[in-house]
Protein backbone atom coordinates (compact mmCIF):
# COMPACT_ATOMS: atom_id res chain seq x y z
CA UNK A 1 0.00 0.00 0.00
CA UNK A 2 2.92 2.06 -0.27
CA UNK A 3 3.91 2.51 -3.60
CA UNK A 4 3.49 0.72 -6.97
CA UNK A 5 0.26 1.18 -8.41
CA UNK A 6 -2.06 0.43 -5.97
CA UNK A 7 -2.32 4.26 -4.60
CA UNK A 8 -3.24 5.81 -7.79
CA UNK A 9 -5.17 3.28 -8.72
CA UNK A 10 -7.41 3.33 -5.58
CA UNK A 11 -7.50 7.01 -6.45
CA UNK A 12 -8.76 6.30 -9.81
CA UNK A 13 -11.40 3.91 -8.60
CA UNK A 14 -12.56 6.43 -6.38
CA UNK A 15 -13.06 9.00 -9.07
CA UNK A 16 -14.86 6.77 -11.04
CA UNK A 17 -17.16 5.71 -8.52
CA UNK A 18 -17.81 9.69 -7.92
CA UNK A 19 -18.30 10.53 -11.83
CA UNK A 20 -20.80 7.94 -12.18
CA UNK A 21 -23.51 10.25 -9.98
CA UNK A 22 -22.13 13.26 -12.02
CA UNK A 23 -23.56 14.68 -15.52
CA UNK A 24 -22.49 13.22 -18.54
CA UNK A 25 -21.80 16.42 -19.75
CA UNK A 26 -19.22 16.30 -17.02
CA UNK A 27 -17.42 13.54 -18.20
CA UNK A 28 -14.76 14.76 -20.62
CA UNK A 29 -14.10 17.85 -18.72
CA UNK A 30 -13.01 15.99 -15.74
CA UNK A 31 -11.24 12.99 -17.75
CA UNK A 32 -9.37 15.88 -19.69
CA UNK A 33 -8.58 18.26 -16.12
CA UNK A 34 -7.71 14.34 -14.68
CA UNK A 35 -5.37 14.44 -17.80
CA UNK A 36 -3.99 17.71 -17.85
CA UNK A 37 -2.70 17.72 -14.11
CA UNK A 38 -1.04 14.35 -14.66
CA UNK A 39 0.77 15.34 -17.46
CA UNK A 40 1.71 18.76 -15.47
CA UNK A 41 2.81 17.15 -12.25
CA UNK A 42 4.16 13.95 -12.57
CA UNK A 43 7.46 15.29 -13.63
CA UNK A 44 7.57 17.27 -10.78
CA UNK A 45 10.27 16.98 -8.04
CA UNK A 46 8.65 16.07 -4.79
CA UNK A 47 10.96 16.20 -1.48
CA UNK A 48 11.36 12.88 -0.30
CA UNK A 49 10.64 14.09 3.25
CA UNK A 50 7.03 15.03 2.60
CA UNK A 51 6.51 10.98 2.28
CA UNK A 52 4.29 10.61 4.95
CA UNK A 53 2.00 14.08 4.56
CA UNK A 54 1.86 12.79 1.02
CA UNK A 55 -0.03 9.52 1.52
CA UNK A 56 -1.65 10.93 4.26
CA UNK A 57 -2.99 13.40 1.55
CA UNK A 58 -3.68 10.55 -1.05
CA UNK A 59 -5.65 8.32 1.47
CA UNK A 60 -7.47 10.78 2.60
CA UNK A 61 -8.33 12.23 -1.27
CA UNK A 62 -9.29 8.67 -1.15
CA UNK A 63 -11.77 9.00 1.52
CA UNK A 64 -13.26 12.75 0.12
CA UNK A 65 -13.52 11.59 -3.33
CA UNK A 66 -15.33 7.98 -2.72
CA UNK A 67 -17.68 9.83 -0.21
CA UNK A 68 -18.86 12.32 -3.13
CA UNK A 69 -20.94 9.47 -3.96
CA UNK A 70 -23.31 10.17 -0.82
CA UNK A 71 -24.01 13.58 -2.26
CA UNK A 72 -28.18 13.96 -1.99
CA UNK A 73 -27.83 15.65 -5.58
CA UNK A 74 -24.46 14.01 -6.95
CA UNK A 75 -21.78 16.00 -8.40
CA UNK A 76 -21.69 19.16 -10.71
CA UNK A 77 -19.47 19.80 -13.34
CA UNK A 78 -17.47 22.15 -11.31
CA UNK A 79 -17.08 20.03 -8.72
CA UNK A 80 -16.38 16.84 -11.07
CA UNK A 81 -13.61 18.97 -12.03
CA UNK A 82 -12.18 19.90 -8.84
CA UNK A 83 -12.36 15.92 -8.22
CA UNK A 84 -10.50 15.10 -11.06
CA UNK A 85 -7.68 17.89 -10.34
CA UNK A 86 -7.28 16.91 -6.76
CA UNK A 87 -6.71 13.25 -8.06
CA UNK A 88 -4.20 14.23 -10.40
CA UNK A 89 -2.20 16.02 -8.14
CA UNK A 90 -2.12 13.13 -5.27
CA UNK A 91 -1.71 10.56 -7.83
CA UNK A 92 1.06 12.13 -9.61
CA UNK A 93 2.68 12.87 -6.17
CA UNK A 94 2.32 9.64 -5.30
CA UNK A 95 4.58 8.18 -8.20
CA UNK A 96 6.96 10.35 -7.64
CA UNK A 97 8.17 9.70 -4.68
CA UNK A 98 7.28 5.55 -4.69
CA UNK A 99 7.16 4.42 -8.13
CA UNK A 100 7.69 5.11 -11.53
CA UNK A 101 5.74 6.80 -14.16
CA UNK A 102 4.08 3.66 -15.45
CA UNK A 103 2.52 2.66 -12.32
CA UNK A 104 0.48 6.00 -13.40
CA UNK A 105 -0.56 4.79 -17.00
CA UNK A 106 -1.00 1.00 -15.84
CA UNK A 107 -3.30 2.66 -13.05
CA UNK A 108 -5.32 4.57 -15.32
CA UNK A 109 -7.94 2.54 -17.05
CA UNK A 110 -9.86 1.96 -13.34
CA UNK A 111 -10.93 5.24 -13.68
CA UNK A 112 -13.16 3.85 -16.54
CA UNK A 113 -15.86 2.18 -13.84
CA UNK A 114 -17.43 5.17 -14.27
CA UNK A 115 -18.88 3.24 -17.05
CA UNK A 116 -20.52 0.60 -15.70
CA UNK A 117 -20.99 2.32 -12.59
CA UNK A 118 -22.79 5.07 -14.43
CA UNK A 119 -24.81 2.18 -15.74
CA UNK A 120 -25.74 0.65 -12.39
CA UNK A 121 -26.99 4.67 -11.36
CA UNK A 122 -29.42 4.71 -14.67
CA UNK A 123 -31.00 1.06 -13.57
CA UNK A 124 -31.94 2.78 -10.36
CA UNK A 125 -29.04 0.55 -8.64
CA UNK A 126 -27.18 3.15 -7.02
CA UNK A 127 -26.55 1.08 -4.01
CA UNK A 128 -24.09 -1.49 -5.68
CA UNK A 129 -22.21 2.01 -6.48
CA UNK A 130 -22.28 2.88 -2.99
CA UNK A 131 -21.31 -0.41 -1.41
CA UNK A 132 -18.17 -0.53 -3.70
CA UNK A 133 -17.63 2.84 -2.93
CA UNK A 134 -17.55 1.90 1.14
CA UNK A 135 -14.84 -0.59 0.51
CA UNK A 136 -12.98 1.97 -1.26
CA UNK A 137 -13.45 3.98 1.66
CA UNK A 138 -12.90 1.29 4.40
CA UNK A 139 -9.32 0.42 2.68
CA UNK A 140 -8.29 4.10 2.39
CA UNK A 141 -8.90 4.61 6.46
CA UNK A 142 -6.74 1.01 6.95
CA UNK A 143 -4.10 2.47 4.86
CA UNK A 144 -4.09 5.91 6.54
CA UNK A 145 -4.57 3.99 9.91
CA UNK A 146 -1.45 1.66 9.59
CA UNK A 147 1.14 4.19 8.54
CA UNK A 148 0.19 6.11 11.93
CA UNK A 149 1.33 3.02 14.14
CA UNK A 150 3.85 3.12 16.45
CA UNK A 151 6.96 1.36 15.36
CA UNK A 152 7.04 -2.21 16.93
CA UNK A 153 9.48 -4.61 15.60
CA UNK A 154 7.77 -7.61 13.74
CA UNK A 155 4.89 -5.67 13.36
CA UNK A 156 4.27 -2.38 11.04
CA UNK A 157 6.58 -3.90 8.10
CA UNK A 158 4.73 -6.99 7.53
CA UNK A 159 1.18 -5.15 7.23
CA UNK A 160 2.29 -2.09 5.43
CA UNK A 161 4.25 -4.48 2.20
Amino acid sequence: MRGGVVPPALLFVALGLALAFAPRRAWAPSLLALFATLAAFAFLPVPQVWLEWIFLGCWTSVIVTAASVHLVRGLNTCSAVALSLNTGAWASAVVCLSGSQLDLLKALPWVLIFFPASWLVGRHASIAVKVASSWVIAIAVLAATLQMLPVTPGYLPDHLE
